[in-house]
């Protein structure tokens, strides 16, 4: 099922938000300080660091939408928080 949220499919949606977010930071500190200039790598590397900063957001908007849902919020009523 697409839509099927639970306790552990709840936690690895914040999880994997973090991740991105704290990886977007990082790639894009790392193209503006280590990546040289060549062939505009330090551009690209940018590119992929504000992608998944914006990814992160949409992940996390996306949890909290599907946990919001009527099967969902019985499900997660159900949870050890």
């Amino acid at each position: 099922m697409l839509l099927s949220l639970g306790c552990q499919t709840m936690r690895e949606g914040v999880t994997s938000s973090l991740i991105f977010f704290i990886a977007g930071i990082l790639m894009i500190l790392v193209a503006m300080h280590v990546v040289p200039q060549i062939w505009n790598l330090n551009h690209i590397v940018m590119l992929f660091g504000f992608i998944l900063l914006l990814l992160s957001p949409l992940i996390l908007i996306s949890t909290f939408l599907i946990s919001v849902l009527p099967k969902s919020r019985q499900k997660m009523d159900q949870c050890d928080h």
